[in-house]
């Protein structure tokens, strides 16, 4: 199996959850970058009930084989029963970029 560049998609409710997923994230290496973005308006049916709520996407640049410890620490934070977990295969990139998301991600062994 490859271990592709991947894409994993996150909401959070508010900037400081966000940020506090971010930098775990990139704490553990599970992301070698974390765009925030707010003001997302989502609209989704929840037990049965439409709800509308204002959110925080995250846009998570990691690699396969990392996506298991990167959900551990989204689930580990988040403050969502059921937190959007969405890992997309990227079809390329710049062999550079690709190349810095490899490295950044590559776990380090502890001190």
């Amino acid at each position: 199996m490859s271990d592709h560049a991947i894409l994993v998609l996150c909401t959070a409710p508010d900037d400081a959850t966000a940020s506090r997923l971010a930098r775990a994230l990139l704490d553990a290496r599970c992301a070698a970058c974390v765009n925030l973005i707010p003001g997302v308006h989502s609209l989704y049916r929840w037990q049965g009930v439409i709800e509308e709520a204002r959110e925080v996407q995250l846009i998570i640049k990691s690699r396969a084989s990392r996506l298991a410890e990167t959900e551990r620490v989204i689930r580990a934070l988040h403050p969502y029963d059921v937190p959007e977990i969405i890992a997309i295969r990227t079809a390329g990139g710049g062999a550079d970029y690709l190349a810095w998301i490899a490295s950044e991600t590559e776990p380090r062994p502890a001190p």
